[in-house]
């Protein structure tokens, strides 16, 4: 594999980023350079010397099929009076990328992202997609059972409460539908994508509830749009007391 840049060969940034992986992890990392992979972004446009590109991708693709694994035994063993519908909504919940995201940005994983350009620019989703590419690259340096044990110390353990995730709500959006067929009101989503001053965020939802408009919203999606109506729907109309 090719060198890495200046930035990771310094003897400083290094140990820095020992330092955060053993506050992390609860041991320093034997293959450095994987756990930098797991810390660099396509932007960098770094190539191996085979001109395959380095960085967390494909490392965040076998991290988030670990922690799927990990999860899926946790609820299995867990909840064993839950049949196969409800495990798989109780999966859907903990490895939601919302969560992942606040778990990443909870451990401050892109302060250590090493990147070019702005790293505000790239949106919530990377915090999660470094915390995936980490257990990733746990499970290749030390294998399943200390992967096992990294999802547990750092996104089980300390946010996850199986009495709580069963009260979350996966789409307000599905519970608000569902809510005015069963009280026979009409519930429009009319998204448009629009400039926007802000670049990332370019889809505009406007929710109507029996040919008026109740919410606005915009986001970088039109189905995240649609979803945050949707949710300050739920809130504003109290659905909650009426289910």
């Amino acid at each position: 594999m090719q060198f890495f840049p200046k930035i990771w060969s310094k003897e400083k940034e290094n140990s820095s980023l020992n330092k955060v992986l053993k506050n992390i992890l609860g041991f320093t990392p034997k293959n450095k350079t994987l756990y930098q992979t797991a810390f660099t972004h396509r932007s960098v446009n770094l190539k191996n010397k085979k001109g395959s590109y380095i960085n967390f991708e494909r490392l965040e693709f076998l991290g988030d099929t670990v922690i799927d694994t990990v999860v899926a035994h946790f609820l299995y063993s867990e909840l064993d009076q839950d049949n196969e519908g409800e495990l798989t909504k109780m999966k859907s919940k903990i490895v939601s990328r919302e969560k992942l995201n606040y778990i990443g940005k909870e451990l401050n994983l892109l302060d250590h992202l090493y990147c070019t350009g702005n790293k505000e620019n790239f949106g919530d989703d990377v915090y999660g997609n470094i915390l995936e590419a980490l257990i990733g690259a746990v499970f290749i340096d030390k294998g399943y059972e200390r992967s096992k044990k990294i999802v547990f110390k750092i996104i089980l353990n300390p946010y996850i409460s199986l009495s709580d995730v069963k009260k979350e709500i996966i789409s307000y959006k599905s519970v608000l539908i569902e809510w005015c067929q069963k009280e026979k009101h009409n519930i429009q989503f009319l998204t448009e994508k629009e400039d926007s001053i802000d670049a990332t965020i370019n889809y505009y939802c406007k929710l109507m509830f029996n040919e008026k408009l109740l919410i606005k919203a915009r986001e970088v999606s039109k189905k995240k749009a649609e979803e945050k109506a949707a949710k300050r729907a739920y809130k504003v109309m109290k659905i909650k007391d009426q289910i």
